[in-house]
């Protein structure tokens, strides 16, 4: 259990839930995510054991991590960093300290985990035996710190019932993710829903509440940063999409078609008629503009949210494309995918905890 006499423990939030503390732990996954990390571990305290996976970080998560008790797991350096390897390396050692865990909550270190959710979690899986996950709302700490971190919010607010996938923070049945084999190392995007696939193959059903779930920083405050996330986002659609593309479940089919339609297919098109037909060629690009003006009325919200969203949603098809692009490159080349990041390492250190 994390060391810190300021928080709950463990037994009292479980004796308030009825629930067996010996069978939660938790693995949080990071790299370089300072004062985030800190915040976040102590923000799972409640677990019996609490894992870290640590992907070679300079900032001195490792230190951190275990002077506040966790335990801690270094991946080792000649094998590529993907997020699927760090869970699948925290849940190992988490059986291995703990080998009576039937729930596990997966946290990625830039969030902090509501003080009710693994009670909710829990609960919810103990009374759905079918159940393989469960996640709830997610928030974005600092939504107005920057247009990026906005977009981030609006992304987290889905809707609530059975879904088809959970993201990285999730409370899963320990039975159904070893029953699958866990995560696929060699997705570098996208691992969630790759997994969440083979779940629901399984006959296992998947969740999310209305429960307030974390908090999450995404601390992304330049167009580099959401840049390169959104071309990540693009790899893992053409992955996820090779991989369990075909029929009756075509994941994230529709997705990929239409990155490579916005992204790729019409503005090549379009520079052609521009270079065929100088005099009435632009006209091709009057397609963008009709497509923000019809993603603007199909949004949500005040008509200024509407359409900056529509602006970014239609900006986001070209990082798309060329996430998609390089996917197919890798595998056409033989190439190990290598990790996509955007995130930067924090100003703040831990000596500032």
């Amino acid at each position: 259990m994390l060391r810190d006499s300021t928080l709950q423990t463990s037994e009292n939030i479980n004796h308030k839930a009825g629930a067996e503390p010996a069978r939660f732990g938790v693995v949080v996954i990071g790299r370089n995510e300072g004062q985030r990390l800190v915040t976040c571990l102590r923000s799972v305290s409640a677990a019996k054991a609490v894992v870290y996976v640590d992907s070679n970080s300079t900032d001195g998560s490792v230190q951190a991590a275990r002077e506040l008790g966790a335990e801690v797991v270094e991946l080792d350096l000649s094998i590529p960093f993907t997020a699927a390897r760090a869970r699948n390396a925290g849940f190992a050692r988490l059986l291995a300290i703990l080998p009576n865990a039937a729930y596990v909550q997966f946290v990625d270190g830039d969030c902090e985990l509501a003080a009710t959710w693994p009670e909710a979690a829990v609960a919810f899986l103990a009374s759905n035996s079918d159940g393989a996950a469960v996640c709830g709302r997610l928030r974005e700490r600092y939504p107005q710190r920057s247009v990026y971190n906005w977009l981030c919010d609006k992304e987290w607010d889905r809707p609530t019932g059975e879904v088809r996938a959970f993201a990285g923070n999730v409370m899963m049945r320990a039975a159904a993710l070893k029953s699958v084999g866990g995560y696929s190392e060699d997705v570098i995007a996208g691992e969630e829903e790759e997994l969440s696939v083979r779940l629901r193959q399984a006959n296992w059903r998947l969740w999310r509440l209305r429960d307030e779930m974390a908090l999450h920083d995404a601390a992304m405050l330049h167009f580099k940063q959401w840049w390169k996330r959104t071309c990540r986002a693009g790899y893992a659609f053409a992955h996820g999409s090779h991989l369990h593309g075909a029929p009756p479940e075509q994941h994230l089919v529709r997705e990929a078609r239409r990155a490579a339609v916005w992204g790729l297919v019409l503005p090549l098109a379009c520079i052609i008629a521009t270079i065929g037909f100088p005099s009435f060629g632009w006209i091709a690009w009057l397609v963008y503009p009709m497509q923000l003006v019809r993603l603007t009325i199909n949004n949500s919200g005040a008509a200024s949210d509407r359409a900056r969203l529509a602006c970014f949603q239609l900006l986001a098809r070209f990082p798309e494309g060329l996430g998609l692009a390089m996917f197919w490159r890798d595998r056409l080349l033989h190439r190990r995918p290598q990790l996509i990041e955007h995130k930067e390492i924090p100003a703040s250190r831990m000596h500032d905890r």
